[in-house]
């Protein structure tokens, strides 16, 4: 081997080695019961997440230890989405049909049937919440209508207002639950919502949902895996999506865009993520963290560049206070830890 050849291959291995050194993954679960989409990261101590077979988790010494869960008569749902606020009170919504939405005020020991809809079409993808009265639910469109539910009342009483909407969705469009972030709420009644499949688009409301604009998303798109898995604004202007297409989870073909606007036009990462990814989330303005099936990627420029960081399959991250965590389909939750 030519004596540069090898100098590359060493200089490599020893940036990779440093890379991972850096970026640490540490198993905080392993073995519970259920494939998990759903993770809420309420401080560094208070994590809340959910999956299926009914299962919802909860830690509140920063993952060290954990209380497990299955809310009487709906075990068998796939809660794909959860808001907490506090260690007493969360919210948690399921995927398919019947839809529900369950909340908790006593940290998970009971929990209140809040709504049900027994539309054989229905199918919630995600919520976020503007503060802990307000907040908003989107799901799959029926009759090319968008589902949106609202509260606020801190999620008592849900109220229909899809027919606020009034853009269509087009054929084979739709909404994805891989981990309840196609929708971000931000400020004083901004949301946006991405969607995929056939087209990909982010609708975008500044007053609660009441009124809507449309954007196009120049995602890979155009078949029914493809499209926005995921998607996080640090502020009213910066925004990344992630998705690509999660029956080629390796393929990072188009899969990571950024906005300077506010969702309005994207751009192209010039180093992209790794492969499918379901979820991202800002840690800082510049420090940003996407996850899927195929590995874990980082970003130290808001998005621009990416570097893949580990091949370990999850679906969703989260952060606060500058602490991350990751739950999967394996009954797994890491926390990703920054050492200097």
């Amino acid at each position: 081997m030519p004596k540069r050849s090898f100098c590359l291959i060493l200089f490599l291995a020893m940036a990779l080695n440093a890379l991972a050194q850096k970026y640490e993954l540490v198993p905080l679960v392993t073995d519970a019961k259920t494939s998990m989409r759903g993770l809420s990261v309420v401080n560094k101590d208070v994590i809340w997440v959910s999956g299926s077979k009914g299962y919802v988790g909860k830690s509140v010494d920063g993952g060290k230890t954990w209380q497990w869960t299955q809310p009487k008569g709906y075990e068998t749902l796939d809660f794909r989405d959860i808001q907490a606020f506090d260690q007493k009170k969360a919210i948690i919504v399921n995927a398919g049909s019947p839809a529900y939405i369950l909340s908790t005020v006593d940290g998970g020991k009971t929990w209140r049937e809040n709504y049900k809809n027994t539309d054989t079409a229905i199918f919630l993808d995600g919520m976020d919440f503007w503060d802990a009265q307000n907040g908003i639910i989107f799901g799959d469109p029926i009759s090319h209508k968008m589902q949106l539910l609202r509260t606020n009342d801190g999620g008592i009483t849900w109220k229909n207002i899809s027919d606020l909407l009034t853009k269509p969705m087009q054929v084979g469009e739709a909404g994805f639950a891989a981990s309840g972030t196609t929708i971000k709420t931000f400020g004083n009644g901004q949301v946006w919502v991405a969607t995929g499949g056939k087209v990909s688009n982010i609708y975008y409301s500044a007053n609660y949902g009441n009124t809507w604009k449309v954007y196009k998303c120049p995602i890979l798109q155009g078949e029914s895996s493809t499209g926005v898995f995921s998607l996080d604004f640090f502020d009213a202007k910066n925004g990344i999506v992630v998705g690509g297409n999660y029956l080629k989870d390796k393929d990072n073909s188009n899969n990571v865009l950024y906005t300077k606007n506010g969702g309005k036009t994207w751009k192209k990462s010039k180093q992209p993520v790794s492969g499918y990814r379901s979820g991202v989330t800002y840690v800082t303005k510049d420090f940003c963290v996407a996850t899927g099936t195929s590995g874990t990627d980082i970003s130290n420029d808001g998005g621009r560049t990416w570097q893949n960081i580990s091949t370990l399959s999850f679906n969703a991250v989260k952060s606060a206070d500058k602490v991350i965590f990751l739950v999967g389909g394996k009954g797994q939750v890491y926390q990703l830890k920054l050492n200097p």
